[in-house]
């Protein structure tokens, strides 16, 4: 089996234009996709500016379980990281459109960090790397969050 890539997750929210406007103005983010679907559905496909990675499915709760979910999908743990080249450009640019950031930027071995969180409660990580990420499980790796 070779699996190519992970490209989407999914991310429980309470109002589709509440956190298309908080991941787009909020962090920059594009957004990719916003396309009416059955029974009063979205699909809104949410993505860092540039980025190669995985982009986020906001998805409206529509049961009780889902509601329940909404920001706190890790189970309180940070469940997220956003990768800058330049920590105090977004730093900045996120304070200035409003984003809660939970702790001061601290330096660790590994980088440059500061956990915050979305309107949901949903914690991430903005972090600039200054080590080598590492290249395989085998190694120790570089970055071991404190959570």
């Amino acid at each position: 089996m070779t699996i190519q890539s992970l490209f989407l997750v999914t991310l429980v929210v309470d109002d589709y234009d509440r956190a298309k406007t908080f991941y787009c103005d909020g962090l920059g983010f594009d957004c990719l996709q916003d396309e009416p679907q059955p029974e009063g559905k979205r699909w809104v496909v949410v993505k860092p500016k540039g980025g190669d990675g995985a982009a986020f499915l906001l998805a409206q709760a529509a049961t009780e379980a889902q509601r329940a979910a909404i920001g706190n999908q890790t189970g309180g743990r940070v469940g997220f990281f956003l990768k800058t080249d330049d920590f105090a450009r977004d730093h900045a640019a996120m304070l200035a459109a409003g984003v809660r950031f939970l702790e001061q930027p601290r330096h660790e071995v590994y980088g440059t960090v500061a956990v915050f969180a979305d309107p949901y409660g949903n914690t991430f990580d903005l972090i600039q790397h200054t080590a080598p990420e590492p290249l395989d499980c085998d190694r120790s790796p570089v970055h071991k969050p404190r959570r």
